[in-house]
């Protein structure tokens, strides 16, 4: 059990313990050393060698006997019996989504729309962590979210200019839970989506039996409002649009052509789900309009805290009219029934000490600095025919490639090289009439978003040739 210079603690005392057992350096039945000799050998407090003893009897590896001693218990270990009769596997629907989010490492993502982790508030968000498990844990659930959390974000959202109250906010594991809650409530199932949209909105519309209409977006021309007329007349029950930093394309929409589509889906009587999934990332995005705020209550609003807070706390939201909250949260309660307090309540007083507004602050300053940056490598890097948006922040762009450029010998070539870009082929609805991929320059440094376009640079003109 010796832990070197260092005193040992509880914990390495249970490790050390549990690392013998596992291997077989202790054998059940094995007496352990008494507490009076653990204080002599390691120099420990008697409450130390108490405590950790104490939780070995807790983890079920041994057992104090009085006035006996503490003995290693024999590992519960039950063979499976030979079955009788084998049934056959469920058959399931072939994966929709075969590779993950992020590349192995040793591989640069230069198409994910994940930020640096470096960027990330792992510390103040462990800070409330621990502030939140000093609370008593409460015994039941909240269906609808965590109380004062969804007061936070209705709080949040009214001092942007939304007419939202707590009594409006679902939360969700993240945002796609929120798309997901909609399109299971949906009577018709059709769904008008910008195209290209969200692949994994796309996937999961699709996968509900939704029929989608797509809308072409430019990101270099913008919105032809007419085209899409031709499409809402269609009468979808739905349109689900990100107008804020088009994912995946980074495409803002502007002022009239966010009037001009809710005048269009007023006239064919078609309902709107705005994903705002980005604007936050933006310098002085809190001062751009929103549908929701341009087109009432009646425009469902889904945001998330994932990307820009910390990805695994999974924490989103819907805010909906208040005669729509009760089957969104009927519909999340039949797939969860109800979500982790405890990631709400971190998210909750993470936002209470104003430690988020802040650190949106200094997450916008940075992403400034890489996209400056991402737009002069391309300046100074790219082939004649490469073309990129401009976003204006955030934290990816859309580069587009010549026609000539094969995109599957582009993506071999470039992982071969230790480069990773994400096919936006399943982005479309129909024919692609982009020939490009996202590049993500808030998830590198700008020293290793440099070398990967310098690889890509490098390849376009390989395959040219």
């Amino acid at each position: 059990m010796a832990t070197g210079s260092r005193r040992a603690t509880a914990a390495d005392i249970v490790a050390s313990v549990q690392r013998e057992i596992s291997g077989g350096g202790l054998p059940a039945g094995s007496r352990l050393p008494p507490v009076r000799a653990l204080e002599k050998q390691l120099g420990l407090s008697k409450n130390t060698a108490q405590a950790a003893y104490d939780e070995l009897v807790a983890r079920g590896l041994v057992e104090a006997r009085e006035r006996e001693g503490v003995f290693v218990l024999a590992a519960n270990r039950t063979l499976a019996p030979t079955p009788i009769v084998r049934v056959p596997l469920p058959q399931l629907v072939p994966p929709p989504l075969s590779k993950p989010d992020l590349p192995g490492r040793g591989t640069t993502a230069l198409s994910t729309v994940f930020i640096d982790p470096e960027l990330l508030p792992t510390e103040r968000i462990a800070e409330c962590a621990r502030s939140v498990l000093r609370e008593k844990m409460p015994a039941q659930y909240e269906a609808q979210g965590y109380r004062p959390l969804r007061e936070a974000i209705a709080k949040r959202l009214s001092a942007r200019g939304l007419d939202v109250d707590a009594d409006d906010v679902i939360i969700t594991t993240g945002s796609q839970q929120s798309l997901d809650i909609v399109a299971r409530s949906l009577a018709t199932k059709r769904v008008a989506v910008e195209s290209p949209v969200y692949a994994y909105a796309k996937l999961l519309f699709e996968s509900l039996g939704n029929e989608l209409v797509g809308m072409q977006l430019d990101p270099f021309g913008g919105i032809d409002l007419e085209v899409w007329d031709r499409a809402l007349a269609t009468r979808p029950s739905l349109a689900y649009l990100i107008p804020s930093f088009h994912n995946p394309t980074g495409y803002s929409y502007s002022s009239a052509e966010l009037r001009g589509v809710l005048e269009l889906c007023q006239r064919h009587g078609v309902a709107v789900l705005e994903d705002d999934w980005g604007s936050d990332m933006m310098s002085d995005g809190e001062y751009r309009p929103m549908l929701r705020m341009l087109g009432g209550k009646n425009v469902l609003y889904v945001n998330s805290f994932t990307k820009k807070l910390l990805p695994s706390l999974r924490v989103g939201f819907v805010a909906a009219s208040p005669e729509l909250v009760p089957t969104l949260v009927a519909m999340k309660r039949l797939s969860t029934l109800g979500n982790a307090w405890l990631t709400e309540a971190v998210v909750a007083e993470f936002l209470d000490r104003g430690y988020y507004d802040t650190h949106l602050a200094a997450l916008q300053r940075a992403l400034d600095t890489r996209y400056a940056a991402c737009l002069a490598a391309l300046e100074e890097m790219m082939p004649d025919g490469v073309r990129w948006t401009r976003p204006g922040g955030g934290p990816t762009l859309w580069l587009e490639l010549p026609r000539s450029v094969d995109m599957s010998a582009l993506e071999s070539h470039l992982a071969r090289r230790g480069v990773h870009i994400s096919n936006a082929s399943a982005a479309f609805i129909g024919a692609a009439h982009l020939h490009g991929f996202r590049i993500a320059y808030a998830f590198l440094s700008e020293i290793e978003m440099r070398s990967a376009l310098t690889i890509l640079a490098d390849a376009l003109r390989t395959l040219a040739r």
